[in-house]
């Protein structure tokens, strides 16, 4: 239980400095570019682990797999990073941290009509909650100073986005693994984005230097490495259940981090948001007593 609890802390403290990292790194370099170098240094960092995970499972990967890796990773790397990256510029940090905190929200939706997850009452409740949530988070009416529309819409979309990848990534999960799906997805996504960065005349390497290679290599290693590594040692340890407190913890963690570090403000309205998105967390992640239940 002890290692569990490590874990588990070790993966949401990762993933809640991922939104302030972001945006000190956004000042120097593009966005575009900042989403391919995070998600190749993540998913090379993770493929030794993949490959050990392939090895114990004994997986033999075919053709229709590797389309399938490449068109999650696409999913994931090229729509919804993208659209996350850039809402992370136009908004505050804290703001876009719990608008995609909300993605298991939408995943649930997304497994109701490709998998055999179907939604009941009490997901229906979660839901609901979560995007009231997001509503005082957003406060569309009188916009907080340092978000924009485009920001919160951008983060939004990378929320849904996520959540769809997460739905259709659950069969892929249990055939090839966790590790092993995450790393080639990884890996097949950002590899997609070298040629829209060559066509865009964006930068590959371009602009890293001293004053900001250790950011780098902590969104790629840290965050998109470390903090994957250990949600999925969650599940290796205990169910999907338990690691998904990671993203129950984040929407508490994220804002105190972005008001220390980026001195950043959030209204009540804000704080309520906070509340309902962490009910929600909470609904969602409770097990139903009956038979099946733990």
């Amino acid at each position: 239980m002890k290692k569990i609890i490590l874990y588990i802390t070790i993966s949401a403290v990762l993933f809640s400095t991922m939104e302030v990292a972001l945006k000190i790194t956004a000042s120097g370099l593009d966005s575009l570019q900042i989403t391919f170098l995070r998600f190749l240094i993540g998913g090379l960092f993770l493929l030794p682990f993949a490959f050990r995970e392939m090895k114990q499972k004994q997986t033999v990967l075919h053709k229709a797999d590797y389309l399938q890796l490449l068109f999650l990773g696409i999913l994931c790397i090229c729509i919804s990073m993208v659209f996350f990256q850039l809402g992370v510029e136009r908004s505050n940090a804290s703001t876009a941290a719990v608008i995609f905190s909300i993605n298991p929200l939408f995943t649930i939706v997304f497994a109701h009509f490709i998998t055999e997850e179907k939604l009941n009452v009490r997901k229906v409740v979660a839901l609901t909650l979560g995007l009231a949530g997001i509503v005082l988070m957003m406060r569309l009416w009188d916009i907080d100073p340092g978000n924009s529309g485009s920001g919160l819409a951008f983060s939004l979309i990378s929320a849904v986005i996520f959540g769809l990848y997460s739905a259709m990534s659950k069969s892929g999960i249990r055939k090839r693994g966790g590790l092993t799906q995450t790393s080639l997805s990884f890996l097949l996504g950002s590899l997609t984005m070298l040629p829209i960065l060559w066509i865009a005349g964006k930068p590959v390497i371009s602009g890293i230097d001293a004053g900001n290679i250790l950011l780098v290599l902590y969104i790629g290693i840290m965050v998109s490495g470390l903090g994957y590594l250990f949600y999925f040692l969650i599940m290796e340890s205990a169910d999907a259940g338990t690691a998904s407190i990671v993203f129950f913890v984040k929407p508490a963690l994220a804002p105190i981090i972005a008001v220390l570090v980026l001195e950043e403000s959030m209204r009540i309205s804000g704080v309520f948001g906070i509340m309902l998105i962490l009910i929600s967390s909470f609904i969602n992640l409770k097990k139903p007593k009956g038979k099946g239940a733990r």
